[in-house]
């Protein structure tokens, strides 16, 4: 790695971080995170770092924080800048760059043995070649073959949910308008939607393979565990799941449950309108009262106030089912635009 990238720590602010960043700032600021590419927030200050290059926390256990930043960035503490050496460099081959440097590095480096800038320069990774030089040209290739591949999974999927749409009505644009001004008011979850039903204990080593989703607690693949054909209990789609700590999450699915799930009955709710609710839910009941010496159970969820927006003193659905159709909208937005984005850059390679 030391004879593809000059590796520096990047340049960063001595400041506090509520200092640097901002809610509506432009320029992102890369830490130790191993998530949303390293990016912590954004900030209205001046990039002091260059992009195209890579990133990657020297405290950590490998290269599972090294990142491929596109635009000028503000850096961090303990943050390593690579900045290649050679050219041509994109985000393909960062891709390629990466995926090599975490296989390397892989079970190598622990809490005493930290992926610090010394072992970034001594990292020896595998890449293809021609003739004796790195097969720059190849690795783009096929680094945007598997990614056109993602993107057509993507865009088929889009078109079988009829997933197109993103322009918000005249309704949804006023009641995200109008959110701010929604008024609240308290219920309690047994009273709206009756008793909470919990799962049964089933042993994954009593589990047959089959096709029902089974349900635990964890945030791991929305906390479905396995797949199984079991004779259990099969909960209804467009329902809730509370899990042991007080997650709540929404299911659009038929699915079984274990003894650390509770199901809330928001089944006879519209769609978006119950997954509203599953927000206001978590919100209550995802605070760290509930842990592993105090699990969250069915009777707890029978227990759980939480805060609805209300018309005339009832739980106002219609406004809640508007609001999230509206959010829909706006995230389904950017894969819409990035999906069409990509085919027509699949188009111009094709024709290359």
């Amino acid at each position: 790695m030391g004879d593809l990238f000059n590796i520096n720590p990047t340049k960063w602010y001595k400041l506090e971080n509520e200092e640097i960043l901002s809610k509506n700032g432009k320029v992102p600021m890369v830490s130790n995170s191993s998530t949303e590419n390293g990016i912590m927030g954004f900030s209205n200050l001046d990039a002091n770092n260059k992009g195209n290059t890579l990133t990657c926390s020297d405290t950590t256990m490998g290269a599972d924080t090294m990142f491929y930043q596109e635009k000028d960035f503000i850096g961090y503490s303990h943050i390593q800048h690579l900045v290649p050496k050679f050219t041509p460099f994109n985000k393909s081959i960062a891709s390629a760059i990466i995926a090599a440097s975490r296989i390397s590095t892989a079970k190598k480096y622990d809490y005493g043995n930290k992926f610090n800038r010394a072992e970034m320069n001594k990292t020896k990774i595998l890449l293809p070649t021609k003739n004796g030089k790195i097969d720059f040209e190849f690795i783009r290739r096929i680094i945007s073959s598997i990614e056109f591949e993602r993107i057509s999974k993507v865009e088929n999927y889009l078109i079988e949910n009829e997933i197109r749409n993103f322009e918000l009505t005249s309704k949804e644009k006023q009641a995200i308008e109008n959110f701010k001004d929604l008024k609240w008011q308290r219920f309690n979850l047994e009273n709206l939607f009756g008793k909470s039903t919990r799962g049964k204990r089933l042993k994954s080593a009593d589990r047959i393979s089959g096709t029902l989703p089974f349900v635990t607690a964890g945030e791991t693949d929305e906390g479905v565990s396995d797949f199984i054909g079991n004779n259990v209990t099969v909960f209804s789609a467009n329902t809730t799941t509370i899990d042991m700590f007080g997650s709540a999450k929404y299911r659009n699915y038929k699915y079984g449950g274990d003894d650390h799930i509770a199901v809330v009955h928001t089944d006879n709710l519209p769609k978006y309108a119950s997954i509203f609710v599953t927000s206001a839910i978590h919100k209550s009941s995802y605070n760290g009262q509930f842990n592993y010496g105090r699990n969250f159970y069915a009777k707890d969820a029978d227990v759980l106030d939480f805060s609805l927006p209300v018309k005339d003193d009832k739980p106002d659905y219609e406004t809640m089912e508007t609001v999230i159709s509206a959010i829909h909208k706006l995230v389904i937005k950017d894969v819409v635009l990035y999906v069409q984005q990509k085919k027509q850059e699949e188009k111009i390679l094709m024709e290359q």
